[in-house]
């Protein structure tokens, strides 16, 4: 089956699952290098989204797990706008602002890695493919490696 036809059934699947029905959400293929795997653009106000999957140089293997990971994004677009709005109404807009970077970066961090845990446990429990992408992380090991003389 071909990638993207993969793509659209797990579109479809997990936009059930995690109750997205009403929303029209498409697949678009990223055919050139790019930093991510994977992002989500939303428009909450036409509730549409256009989900963006890396096909060249893709940091996971695991495509469903980035699916996932993704819808998760638009399923809590509301919160994270709101939160981003608070943040910004406290601490500024200036990007060069340490207390505005420390406040914005915690947030993101802890949105991601909130992100990340609920896609990998809807994964295990409902997941076609339950392998865990290692891909970034094995980046590191093999950045690692090969760094010269480095000790055995």
């Amino acid at each position: 089956m071909a990638q993207i036809e993969t793509l659209q059934q797990d579109l479809s699947k997990w936009q059930e699952v995690l109750r997205l029905r009403d929303w029209d959400i498409r697949i678009t293929m990223v055919n050139t290098e790019w930093r991510k795997t994977g992002d989500i653009k939303i428009d909450a106000d036409d509730k549409k989204a256009v989900l963006m999957i890396n096909s060249v140089n893709p940091k996971q293997e695991n495509l469903e797990e980035v699916v996932i990971h993704e819808l998760l994004h638009l399923k809590l677009w509301a919160m994270d706008q709101l939160l981003e709005e608070l943040l910004f109404s406290v601490f500024g807009e200036d990007e060069n602002d340490p207390k505005r970077q420390f406040a914005y970066t915690q947030f993101m961090t802890l949105l991601e890695s909130t992100v990340e845990d609920l896609a990998k446990a809807f994964l295990s429990i409902a997941g076609d493919n339950k392998e865990l992408s290692f891909g970034r992380v094995q980046q590191f090991v093999d950045e690692e490696l090969r760094k010269p003389g480095k000790d055995t």
